[in-house]
């Protein structure tokens, strides 16, 4: 391996050590995420999850933990992650922008007390801003994970994790830890085994 990649990766983990440990500062944040979505799931809500490209990835992650497990055994719950719907995806687009396809969704899906999650590595997508508003109108509660803050996002949502990392990978790395981290604390509140 050259050596100038040896350094680069050494400058990737060093950057992401000291990300980690101010993210640190969120766990009580992501605790209380999770017993309230585990009052909201344990009711019969649902989670909606969205994000673009790498923050799509890091909401379906979410959303299969859930629907699936993330370490111990328990019921399924209901999790959605809107963008995994390519047919409608690509119709909404196709008939309404781009701009409205999470918006959409969250309109057909979405219902009072039901959370909505917003992924954002730079906290400005159009339509997850539009998604945000659907499900403020509808009385859901809206979560982001973002990258660095103040950004229109966290602003717009009623609770937000803001990564301050100048790089996407970091504040992409840092939001699964975040799912994990939710995820696990969510499988304490329901008392899985």
């Amino acid at each position: 391996m050259r050596a100038s990649a040896l350094l680069t990766g050494a400058r990737h983990l060093d950057v992401l050590r000291r990300t980690l440990d101010a993210f640190e500062a969120e766990v009580p944040r992501l605790e209380r995420w999770a017993l309230h979505l585990a009052e909201a799931l344990g009711a019969g809500g649902r989670l909606l999850a969205a994000g673009n490209g790498g923050s799509a990835a890091e909401a379906q992650h979410l959303t299969a933990e859930l629907v699936g497990r993330y370490r111990d055994d328990r019921r399924p719950y209901s999790a959605i992650a809107l963008h995994a719907e390519s047919s409608t995806v690509t119709a909404v687009a196709n008939d309404y922008g781009l701009e409205t396809v999470f918006a959409r969704q969250v309109e057909a899906h979405g219902r009072r007390g039901d959370v909505l999650i917003a992924l954002s590595t730079s906290g400005r997508s159009a339509n997850l801003l539009r998604a945000v508003d659907a499900a403020t109108r509808l009385g859901m509660d809206t979560w982001a994970l973002t990258g660095p803050g103040p950004n229109p996002l966290a602003d717009c949502c009623d609770d937000a994790v803001a990564v301050e990392a100048a790089s996407a990978a970091t504040v992409q790395e840092c939001h699964l830890v975040a799912v994990h981290l939710l995820c696990a604390a969510f499988d304490v509140a329901v008392g899985a085994s």
